[in-house]
């Protein structure tokens, strides 16, 4: 078995609408690296889109779901309970931000949690509305395609959408919006597209994702909760890739001092399980009827077993602290290359959520054709990177927050020769 067999099997058998970056094939993975069917290693700074906090394979991850595997794999939550979904929303509700009284449901995609969290939102206001933002992505589901702020390649050709979907843009420095633009622009929504008695929800991603790592700004979230209590409008934090130690702390929210009435979590809560949850003030979450939320593997158990292992795993290797000491190096070795690159037009983030945009020399134009050479020779070398941002220009860093140090920093030296050599290729 090789990379080229597997790539015309799989360009036989499956749709070109699933778009795959690699052309090679996993074999194996450990922790941060990964290697192919042909025996070549790779460190992998994707860690399967943000799902791999606690990197591939942990013991402590594996051992668990081994022991629920001896167990039973599935019954339907919904049909015949167990205690690991109880125990699980026990330790999100202590654990989430605010003080209030909350309440968790498990689900098992992003995309999933977004839409149910939706569907709470509207059966605890009655109310039809939704403002998202420009650059968010909320999944591919429709009503995730309808809410996400991206049309290329996401929404492209897949029309027409959910109605009552209305989007702002989003805080944005480098290309010159303000938290205070923003706002302005969710108020006059509120004047000039939907009345506020017919909002259910405002979603945000604390940290953009998909749109380029940009962070909200504490003014913003704090004008978004003064707007969502004015007008008794449900705040809806997407945390579905910031969650989980990522920004340095267990959930995104944690950082600004205001909190969101719904979180949506996934990713990186099961270490490499498909399983995603909302959790929110208990009166909200108890709004839908009984059969009115669920999915036949929502709540899977071997996924829950892994997520409560994931958890434990945060907790002892401290992971939060060991998210900021990471990119705390990341940033800083990306601020010394900026003299050599002249590319780089900004590096941000919280913890280790770190992205570097790239726009061309001298101009304020987005550089994607940078971002692609880089990511090619990084491939080249063994190093996974992702690109991001409306323009894709960005290039975001998601390395496992349990990779050796060693790896990390072979990795960086990787990245610092492939960006001279970008600009160099450019001369």
């Amino acid at each position: 078995m090789n990379n080229s067999d597997l790539q015309a099997r799989k360009n036989a058998a499956t749709p070109r609408g699933v778009g795959v970056m690699c052309d090679f094939y996993a074999a194996r993975a450990e922790n941060a690296e990964l290697w192919d069917v042909e025996g070549r290693r790779f460190i992998d700074f994707a860690a399967g889109i943000a799902v791999l906090n606690t990197g591939h394979r942990h013991p402590r991850i594996v051992a668990a779901i081994r022991d629920q595997l001896e167990r039973f794999t599935h019954t339907a939550y919904q049909v015949v309970p167990y205690a690991s979904y109880v125990e699980l929303a026990e330790k999100i509700n202590a654990r989430a931000p605010g003080a209030h009284p909350k309440k968790t449901a498990f689900f098992t995609t992003g995309a999933e949690a977004v839409e149910n969290a939706v569907k709470i939102a509207r059966a605890a206001t009655g109310r039809p509305g939704v403002i998202a933002f420009a650059g968010g992505f909320h999944g591919r589901t429709l009503m995730g395609m309808a809410l996400t702020g991206k049309v290329a390649p996401y929404k492209a050709g897949f029309g027409p959408f959910p109605s009552d979907v209305y989007h702002a843009p989003f805080p944005n420095r480098v290309h010159g919006v303000t938290a205070a633009d923003s706002l302005h622009a969710v108020e006059t929504l509120l004047k000039a597209d939907i009345e506020p008695a017919r909002v259910a929800a405002i979603i945000f991603e604390p940290v953009q994702g998909e749109g380029g790592f940009n962070a909200a700004p504490p003014e913003f979230v704090r004008g978004l909760r003064r707007i969502c209590d004015e007008h008794g409008i449900v705040l809806i934090a997407d945390e579905v890739q910031t969650g989980f130690a990522r920004t340095g702390k267990l959930f995104a929210m944690e950082h600004y001092d205001v909190t969101a009435d719904l979180i949506t979590m996934a990713k990186s809560l099961a270490g490499g399980m498909p399983l995603s949850g909302v959790v929110g003030r208990a009166d909200l979450m108890d709004a839908a009827a009984p059969g009115g939320l669920g999915g036949t593997y929502a709540g899977n158990p071997l996924a829950l077993a892994s997520a409560l292992a994931v958890l434990d795993v945060i907790d002892e290797e401290r992971l939060c602290e060991r998210a900021v000491q990471l990119g705390d190096t990341l940033k800083a070795r990306l601020e010394a290359l900026r003299g050599a690159i002249p590319q780089l037009a900004d590096i941000r983030g919280p913890g280790a959520m770190v992205a570097a945009e790239f726009l061309e020399a001298g101009t304020h134009k987005p550089d994607a054709a940078f971002v692609k050479r880089v990511q090619g020779r990084a491939l080249e070398r063994g190093l996974l990177l992702l690109a991001c941002g409306t323009y894709g220009n960005v290039i975001r860093f998601l390395f496992p927050l349990t990779i050796e140090t060693a790896v990390f920093d072979e990795a960086l030296g990787v990245l610092e020769e492939v960006l001279k050599e970008s600009v160099g290729a450019l001369a």
